[in-house]
Parts: C-alpha cells; sequence; structure tokens
C-alpha cells in the first residue's frame, strides 16, 4: 500500500504528540479523575486534528479517510480516550452537518468544533432502541415555527461536555408519513438536561451520559436534512465513525502487541525470558498476524471511501474484524503478564477495559456481520 508524503507526516506529526503529550502521569491522572484536561485537547485542536476531513473552508486540515484513520491510529496507539476527541468532530459530531447540512448550518456549527470552542455529539441511542436504532420513540412535533422534541437518549458520549447534539426523533411528513428526522439541538436549550455520568468500565475521561429532553424547542432551521429523512443520514454518519473505530482498534492491538513483547523479553520463569518459549514466540506471532491483517483491512476500507465507492459492508467488515481481534490481543497480552497483567501497575490492563467496548458501540458486532450478510445476499 501506498501512502502520500502528506499522509506520513501527519502520522509522524500525530505519533510525535502522542508520545511526548499523553504521558503515563497525565493518563493516571485522567483515570483518577474522569476528566480529560481541556489544555491538552486545545493543544490537539491547535495542531489541527480536530478538523481533519473538515475541509478547508470551515477551518479544517480537507483531509481524507487515510489521513483522519492515521492520525486516530497513531493516537490510540498510546490513549484510546484521546482518540475518542479527535473521531468526534471528524466522524459523528461533524460528519451529519458534511453529509446533509446547509451551507448556513456548516458555516455555523463546524468552525467552532476545529478550533475546540464547542463539542457536538451525535444523539441516536435510547434505552429502548440500541441495535435496532429505527425503534427509537423520542419524536418532533411541528409547531409551525418550531419543533417540540420530547424523548430520551442514553450513552451519549461527551454529552455532558457538547454545546449542541445531533438528535434523532420520529417526525410526520404533510401527508403523515412516519420517519426519522435529524435536528440540530443546543444543549442550552430550556427542556434540555443530562443524567449522571455513566461509571464505564473503560474510555475513563470521555463523559457518557443521557440526554432528557421535555418540550424542548427546535428551531425550523436547525432541521438537519429533508424531513423524515434523517435514518440515512445517521447510517452514512456510523460508516464514518465505524471507521474510526476500526483505526482505534488497530492503535490499541498495537499497542497491546507493544506491550506483550516487551514483558515477555524481561519477564523470566525457569530459568529464561518468557519470549524465549516456543508457546510464547506462536503467541506474538499469532497476534502480530492478526493485527496486519485488520490493519490492511482498515486501510483498504479507508482507501475505497476515499474513491467514493459504496463500502458500507467492506467498513463493516473492517470495524467487525479489528475490534474482535484487538480484544482477542489485549486478552492474549494480558494472559501473557499472568497475575501482573491484572494489576494497575501495568499499561495491559486499561488497555484491555478500554478496548472491550469497540465490538459494542457504533454497531455491535452482530450488526456488523448483519451489514456484510446483507451485501452478500442481495440480488
Amino acid at each position: 500500500m501506498v501512502f502520500s508524503e502528506d499522509n506520513l507526516m501527519l502520522r509522524q506529526l500525530a505519533r510525535d504528540f502522542a508520545n511526548k503529550e499523553l504521558t503515563p502521569d497525565l493518563l493516571d491522572q485522567v483515570e483518577e479523575t474522569n476528566v480529560f484536561p481541556e489544555e491538552v485537547l486545545q493543544k490537539m485542536a491547535d495542531i489541527g486534528f480536530f478538523g481533519i476531513k473538515i475541509p478547508e473552508e470551515y477551518g479544517g486540515m480537507g483531509g481524507n479517510n487515510m489521513d483522519y484513520i492515521a492520525v486516530i491510529e497513531e493516537i490510540s496507539r498510546v490513549s484510546a480516550v484521546a482518540s475518542l476527541y479527535v473521531s468526534a468532530p471528524n466522524g459523528l459530531g461533524g460528519g451529519p452537518l458534511l453529509i446533509s447540512g446547509t451551507e448556513a448550518q456548516k458555516q455555523k456549527y463546524l468552525p467552532p468544533l476545529v478550533t475546540n470552542e464547542k463539542k457536538m455529539c451525535f444523539a441516536l441511542t435510547e434505552p429502548g432502541a440500541g441495535s435496532d436504532a429505527s425503534s427509537i420513540i423520542t419524536k418532533a412535533e411541528d409547531m409551525g415555527d418550531y419543533f417540540l422534541l420530547n424523548g430520551r437518549k442514553t450513552f451519549i458520549t461527551r454529552a455532558p461536555l457538547c454545546a449542541d447534539a445531533v438528535v434523532y426523533a420520529k417526525t410526520k411528513d404533510a401527508d403523515g408519513k412516519v420517519g426519522v428526522s435529524a435536528f440540530i439541538v443546543d444543549m442550552h436549550s430550556e427542556g434540555v438536561s443530562t443524567g449522571s455520568h455513566v461509571r464505564k468500565m473503560g474510555l475513563i475521561g470521555a463523559a457518557t451520559s443521557d440526554i432528557v429532553l421535555e418540550d424542548v424547542k427546535v428551531p425550523k432551521e436547525n432541521l438537519l436534512g429533508e424531513l423524515n429523512q434523517g435514518f440515512k443520514v445517521a447510517m452514512k454518519t456510523l460508516d464514518g465513525g465505524r471507521l474510526g473505530v476500526a483505526a482505534m482498534s488497530v492503535g490499541v492491538a498495537q499497542s497491546c502487541l507493544d506491550e506483550a513483547i516487551k514483558y515477555t523479553k524481561v519477564r523470566k520463569q525457569f530459568g529464561k525470558a518468557l519470549a524465549d518459549f516456543q508457546n510464547t514466540k506462536f503467541t506474538l506471532a499469532d497476534m502480530a498476524t492478526k493485527l496486519q491483517a485488520a490493519r490492511e483491512l482498515l486501510y483498504s476500507a479507508a482507501e475505497a471511501k476515499d474513491r467514493g465507492e459504496n463500502c458500507s459492508a467492506l467498513v463493516s467488515m473492517a470495524k467487525y474484524y479489528a475490534s474482535e481481534i484487538c480484544n482477542e490481543l489485549a486478552a492474549k497480552a494480558l494472559q501473557l503478564h499472568g497475575g501482573y497483567g491484572y494489576t494497575k501497575e501495568y499499561r495491559i490492563e486499561r488497555l484491555y477495559r478500554d478496548c472491550r467496548v469497540f465490538t459494542i458501540f457504533e454497531g455491535t458486532s452482530q450488526i456488523q456481520q448483519t451489514v456484510i450478510a446483507r451485501s452478500l445476499l442481495k440480488d
């Protein structure tokens, strides 16, 4: 696979930033406080990481998907939670605007995402609508001059930190046909509240909560895309988001392999290093091979998207395989650490916790299998 000079430079920039700024002490502090320092986020914004895929006319880099995954992979290799903040404006946050926003909406909402002046979240999941996203019950009623939204969203990443949210709700058109529409909701509007922060096993430092909507008035100009066509916007957005999760998975999986190699070289049992045992060598070889396969699948999917191909199935393959392999490598790396891997003294403990959700959010592995199978069986 051939990479452009700009892509390689961007990857090196992300790697250098992660190694310099995302120090073990900083990440330990994030774990203890559940807060990611705003000054570090601002440094990422100043470098341009929050606008990798945002066009230059809105303040971004105007990069492509290969650029995006290069940065996500390098950042997540050091810190998975840090990569969430890079992914959001380029993926689920800014994605719906890039896909279906009006020029006025793009001009208003995209530049502040790039500069970190504001944050935006993606609010689709509900207590009773996870994998079956079409079963959402949040409603938006057309009141003439505005829409009135009522409902509850759940597991919304960074919701307590965001100034705005893209909220999906059931709507009716003039003929009474029911569909799903997308709305840009000001999180400071009357009737909007966030629940208590969800206590998660991993990705500590990216606050997650419910969004509660009680008679929230949303201006007509904040309808995102066409009425009743929001579900299509959501699915297209998730395509890009899933590519980001695949890149996170590859980055974390590489870190798991790095930690396993480092530990087995110095840990001795029965008079020799663990790395000298054939079983260890075979385990590491298996890990490296599967990681490379996941990486190649990720790059293939990103290149296909950059060519403008309809590649939802390929993106799902990348997300499915990379996230599953990441979890497998984390488990194997922890096993090689033995009892020490179960303690917080070693990085593998955090990597193991952080990656567990990769097979769940932005579409479970089972949903990815459904997307892949549908593409195989269509007429």
